[in-house]
């Protein structure tokens, strides 16, 4: 295998500035270096914007993710080569959660991708990958994706995500009649003081929300306008980190990386049912054998006892024997306790186990629990 491409950017000595840092430093954010990039963790407190983002709006700065178009006559079925999901049955307009895989079938990322293709134009997919691999991901989409395919990374965009209860009642007041269009996971554009903006009905806290992907030197403009309405206020990295926790949604490089499958990450769902009978994506023998046979160990949520976090990386135990590791944990302030995820052996992964997790030499309980923690809010159409 030849070394990925890999743009000049990915080697520059970090970290980098998110195109709203002034904004962000402005509104009195606390900002620390993530993915390669000064981000905001918190502009209030982490507990303060949680719970504003589960009752209101939150605006969240995710421009630090790579936004991609990948275009061209069979970009469909060359996507499907890289990913288990039915790319060549999503509909333009419709969003739809994949996996990006190596030859084990272990995850290189999770993603996004959208069909963004304009009728009677060459096929052609918008993808978000995770900040953290974006680079990684260019390059080893540029050397597995057939040269008639191009792949442009759109280093010029930013990328917001307007999350919460309020979020389509918010949209509204900037970008009218955009909301009503979209249930979760479809995707338009319109044009906003004269630059367009790409919209996505998805999000990544459990709440109702949107993805704003906009040109970079407009991005402070529409980041002043949603923060101008009332229902409205900037969140950081910290309360991002428990809202995904609390919907029980794995962060890449922590509760997935590419020595995890989809089956023992509980992705399965992200494998198309067509996929899952023709096979054909990297790994395709052993996910469709862990499907059938199940894997040895599951990732799983739990509630831990008492008040004290426990922290990625703190080892399960189900009596004296070590049975898993933690790969994510914190307080969840709309639970009211300390919750966690993590991987353990399939036989302890039942909902209602307990176990121990050892935490700073404290021996601390812990109950396995179906996810999400919080139940999902996402806005569905009622069907006609």
């Amino acid at each position: 295998m030849s070394e990925p491409v890999i743009e000049e950017e990915a080697i520059d000595e970090g970290p980098h500035k998110l195109p709203l840092d002034a904004w962000h430093r402005a509104a009195g954010a606390r900002m620390v270096p993530f993915a390669g990039y000064e981000m905001p963790i918190q502009y209030e407190g982490i507990i303060v914007e949680h719970e504003w983002t589960r009752t209101n709006a939150g605006l969240f700065d995710v421009s630090h993710m790579g936004q991609l178009i990948v275009s061209g006559e069979g970009t469909a079925e060359a996507l499907e080569a890289l990913l288990p999901g039915d790319i060549s049955a999503l509909k333009p307009g419709r969003i739809r959660y994949s996996l990006l895989l190596n030859d084990d079938g272990g995850i290189l990322d999770d993603l996004m991708v959208t069909n963004v293709t304009v009728e009677g134009e060459e096929p052609t997919y918008y993808i978000v990958v995770n900040g953290a691999v974006k680079w990684d991901d260019i390059g080893h989409l540029r050397e597995f994706l057939p040269d008639a395919i191009t792949l442009t990374h759109l280093d010029d965009r930013a990328l917001l995500a307007l999350q919460g209860p309020k979020a389509a009642e918010a949209l509204e007041q900037v970008l009218p009649g955009v909301a009503e269009q979209l249930s979760f996971m479809q995707a338009t554009s319109t044009s906003w003081n004269g630059v367009e903006i790409g919209i996505g009905r998805s999000g990544y806290t459990g709440e109702d929300g949107f993805e704003l992907s906009v040109p970079e030197e407009s991005v402070e403009a529409l980041a002043e306008a949603l923060c101008a309405l009332d229902q409205v206020k900037p969140i950081g990295l910290g309360a991002r980190d428990s809202l995904r926790l609390e919907a029980g949604l794995p962060l890449y490089g922590h509760d997935l990386d590419e020595k995890t499958d989809p089956v023992t990450a509980d992705l399965g769902f992200a494998i198309s049912k067509r996929r899952r009978e023709e096979g054909g994506f990297p790994g395709a023998e052993k996910i469709l054998a862990l499907r059938e046979h199940g894997p040895s160990a599951k990732r799983v949520g739990m509630l831990i006892t008492g008040r004290m976090a426990v922290r990625e990386g703190a080892p399960i135990f189900a009596g004296n024997a070590q049975v898993g590791t933690v790969t994510s944990g914190g307080f969840a302030p709309s639970v009211g306790q300390p919750i966690a995820m993590g991987y353990v052996e399939a036989g302890h992964a039942l909902s209602g186990t307990k176990l121990i997790v050892e935490m700073r030499g404290k021996q601390i309980e812990a109950t396995v629990t179906d996810m999400p923690f919080v139940p999902h809010r996402y806005y569905r159409k009622p069907k006609a």
